[in-house]
């Protein structure tokens, strides 16, 4: 799928059968991917729509007529767009194969069956997605060389680059340093001419080593001689490279004008922190950069750490802030002691510590996590005159294939510090790319059973968003939204667990309880005195519970409820793809007084057509008309067609999401119903709105 689950698949269906369009754009909603689509019912209409509207996918019918498919690909190639084309076909052989070649189409989607629509549409989705980011990282990269180009040439260090011991180019810095006046007095120059006679052997046998694909040393030592023969001593530093596509070397050439020894010392200097005296963030990132690379091009294993001392403002506060640079230090001292000679570490940031463990497997690396651990948890830090206790929290990836990106090392291996610090601390976590589908099953299990439990006891509950009438109708009216309690008092949202009770067949159970608290809450509130008219969502998983109706029925009576007090929401493209058990369903609580909704109204192909089909006796309009409401002219065309035609067949409108007083103004204008969203009240454990 594409990489960000709420991108929205803008797709173009050419098919003469609006029933077939409307099961493709079913199939994909069922499947999570959320679709804004355009049926052309002409060539006109085609040309329009790829000329004005952005898209990402086409999907016509070998058999359309209304346009021809041979008109879908005139227009596609004439558009200049990377525009994916998929064929549309009842049943596949190999004249079918032909004409999806001829036509331009990458692949066939069959018609009828949910499942090879829903995986042809992610798999060529996400290969555009791939290719967008392909080409805006290629826009990126041409503009960062022009502007490294531009450095390269500014810079006073003498720099080269070098492709098979060849000049291919050097900037004026090194033009300068060797007596050249311009890149074409040295261009295709082999670098061996810029060596002196006493060190062509050695540097030839470095240059082989480095056509074998062995990796530079960080620094060279030879003499060079410059254009008139003169010789000089010199240092080179070399980094892989490319120019213009092609692989090389860049080459850093300085005098050597220091005492070699000094030189070296002032190099092993810029490598350190000057407060730990360990690794700085920059050479260290050098070298994991370097881990990383070998991980992903030899499948090379290496594990990485970062060490973080718990509650450090308070031990901050303890010994003074004038003491900080002396408990940082202490804290390296005692890494220092637990760490392998072999192994990298690097004061990180102010008050964390990295730690590479080359040739570690995960198992190696969580022993060395929980040794570092140990190491701090059993001793007594001294800073100074004081005595500390101080933990640390570690987060840790196990670099491999799988997770080959410096980014997303970090990003792990910092989220396991932070996931460490959040449950107290004194603890290590760490990321194992080949133990995800382990942790993710156990992940799932724990929600299970955190469902399971809540079911049991009470553990669900609701808030209410109230729903208010635009044209003065009286009562109280809301809506109510499914919340899980936390072990900690905290709210999760339904977004965390429903998907995870919907692949695990819970949602029908949930749909039970949510029905079961909702006229509970009804008839509590009519003994309060206050006649209020409740809604609540069910899922399809409800049409095929034949006891659920009955227990409604139940419920009403042991809570002396009237039905039409309860209202049952359904989203449209479920009722679609079900239609059958929604109408019958639909008709069973109707004779109990219970009304239902179809919700995110609007957005399917043919929606208004649904109504005479399903008759609800009302339809929430889709949320994304909401967007951009007062300046998007569409949308407003649309909402306008949604009001008048729901009433003239008698079908209250309720539009969600408002978010601006001007968004109102435009909703009462054209005859909406009913308006919610936080800009009026958000949902909240208490019907506290006043109505009047």
């Amino acid at each position: 799928m594409p990489p960000n689950k709420d991108n929205v698949l803008r797709l173009l269906i050419v098919d003469d059968s609006v029933e077939a369009a409307e099961g493709v754009v079913s199939a994909l909603r069922n499947a999570g991917v959320a679709v804004r689509p355009s049926r052309p019912e002409n060539e006109e209409e085609l040309a329009e729509i790829i000329a004005g509207q952005p898209l990402d996918l086409v999907i016509a019918a070998r058999d359309a007529t209304r346009p021809p498919l041979a008109a879908v690909t005139r227009a596609i190639r004439a558009s200049g767009k990377d525009l994916p084309l998929l064929l549309a076909v009842d049943s596949v052989d190999d004249r079918v194969i032909l004409e999806m070649l001829e036509h331009g189409a990458r692949s066939v989607v069959l018609r009828g069956r949910a499942e090879h629509v829903q995986a042809m549409v992610k798999t060529e989705w996400a290969d555009l997605v791939a290719r967008r980011a392909q080409r805006a990282l290629e826009a990126r990269l041409r503009e960062t060389e022009r502007r490294c180009d531009a450095l390269i040439e500014s810079s006073r260090d003498p720099i080269a680059y070098v492709h098979e011991g060849m000049h291919i180019r050097a900037n004026q810095a090194y033009l300068e340093m060797f007596g050249y006046e311009s890149f074409e007095d040295i261009e295709g120059m082999s670098l061996l001419d810029l060596v002196a006679p006493n060190h062509v052997a050695g540097f030839k046998a470095l240059l082989k080593d480095l056509s074998k694909g062995e990796p530079p040393p960080p620094r060279y030592e030879l003499e060079a001689r410059d254009i008139e023969g003169n010789t000089f001593p010199a240092v080179m530093e070399f980094t892989p490279a490319n120019y213009e596509g092609e692989p090389c070397l860049q080459i850093v050439f300085r005098r050597a004008e220091l005492d070699a020894e000094l030189a070296r010392e002032l190099e092993e200097l810029r490598q350190r922190d000057q407060v730990t005296g360990l690794l700085n963030r920059p050479t260290f990132l050098r070298a994991l950069e370097d881990a990383v690379a070998g991980s992903a091009q030899r499948d090379e294993h290496h594990g990485l750490l970062l060490v973080e001392p718990d509650h450090y403002q308070t031990l901050l506060q303890e010994i003074g802030l004038d003491a900080a640079d002396d408990l940082v230090r202490a804290l390296a001292e005692r890494l220092r002691t637990v760490v392998d000679g072999d192994d990298l570490l690097a004061r990180f940031a102010e008050h964390q510590f990295a730690v590479l463990a080359r040739n570690s497997d995960h198992a190696q690396t969580a022993a060395l996590a929980e040794k570092v651990r140990a190491a701090f948890a059993d001793h007594v830090l001294e800073v100074g005159t004081r005595s500390l206790n101080a933990t640390v929290s570690i987060g840790g990836v196990q670099i491999g294939e799988k997770i080959a990106s410096v980014s997303q090392v970090l990003a792990k291996a910092s989220g396991g510090v932070q996931s460490s610090i959040g449950v107290g601390g004194n603890r290590f976590e760490i990321f194992d790319p080949g133990a995800v589908d382990r942790a993710e099953e156990e992940r799932l299990q724990a929600w299970v059973k955190r469902m399971q439990t809540a079911l049991d006891q009470n553990g669900f509950l609701l808030h209410y968003q109230p729903i208010i009438s635009l044209q003065g109708e009286p009562g109280e009216f809301y809506e109510g939204y499914l919340r899980l309690q936390g072990s900690a008092g905290e709210i999760v949202a339904p977004v965390s667990f429903l998907p995870i009770a919907e692949d695990r067949g819970l949602m029908w159970e949930i749909d039970r309880w949510v029905v079961g608290r909702a006229i509970a809450v009804i008839g509590e509130r009519a003994r309060a005195g206050r006649q209020t008219t409740l809604m609540v969502k069910i899922t399809p998983a409800s049409l095929q519970d034949e006891t659920l109706v009955q227990f409604i029925g139940e419920q009403l009576a042991a809570h002396r409820v009237p039905g039409e007090r309860l209202i049952l929401e359904l989203p449209e493209s479920k009722v679609f793809t079900h239609l059958r058990a929604a109408q019958q369903f639909r008709e069973a609580v109707g004779k109990l007084g219970v009304r239902m909704s179809l919700e995110r109204f609007g957005a399917g192909l043919n929606s208004f057509q649904l109504l005479s089909h399903f008759e609800p006796a009302m339809v929430k309009i889709d949320r994304d008309f909401m967007q951009d409401l007062t300046t998007n002219q569409e949308h407003q065309k649309r909402l306008r067609e949604i009001a008048q035609k729901a009433a003239e067949s008698g079908r209250k409108t309720i539009a969600e999401f408002v978010q601006d007083a001007n968004s109102m103004t435009f909703l009462f204008g054209c005859g909406v119903d009913y308006v919610q969203g936080h800009f009026l009240a958000p949902a909240g454990p208490e019907m506290i709105y006043e109505f009047e």
